[in-house]
């Protein structure tokens, strides 16, 4: 180590606008991330400004690519944990990977439900007249049994 150079000098650290920017983020989702523990709250420099690791934006790349797989924050705080406990294995990330699959199947399930119903609606509506007679809103005004 140089003599007089601190730890801070020495190792290459990120302001948050370029972590942002390198993640392809916001600032405020940056913080948001912070706040909910998904990535470590940085040192900050004598003037109050954070410094964030350089890994810190594959964190946030993480984050992102588990979230576009639809995995919920509390979901990849839990992969993110089970990178860092000893003695966790892939086949627990795999074991997490197939809860979800299990998760967006259902959705794809209720999704086709929806549709169809919405598909019977649409069928029973010619598209004229006002619509305090429309056979949609009718519809959805009604109590089901």
């Amino acid at each position: 180590m140089v003599q007089g150079a601190s730890w801070s000098s020495m190792t290459p650290s990120l302001s948050i606008g370029q972590v942002a920017r390198d993640a392809g983020v916001g600032i405020d989702t940056v913080r948001f991330y912070e706040r909910q523990g998904l990535i470590a709250e940085p040192p900050r420099k004598r003037s109050g400004y954070r410094q964030y690791p350089v890994e810190t934006v594959q964190r946030i790349r993480f984050i992102r690519r588990a979230k576009e797989l639809g995995f919920t924050l509390e979901e990849i705080a839990e992969l993110i944990a089970l990178r860092s406990t000893s003695g966790r294995s892939c086949a627990d990330v795999r074991a997490h990977a197939s809860e979800r699959i299990a998760r967006i199947e259902e959705k794809v399930a209720d999704l086709e439900q929806m549709k169809f119903a919405l598909s019977r609606l649409v069928v029973t509506c010619s598209g004229r007249g006002s619509t305090r007679e429309c056979p949609i809103l009718e519809s959805l005004d009604r109590e089901e049994d």
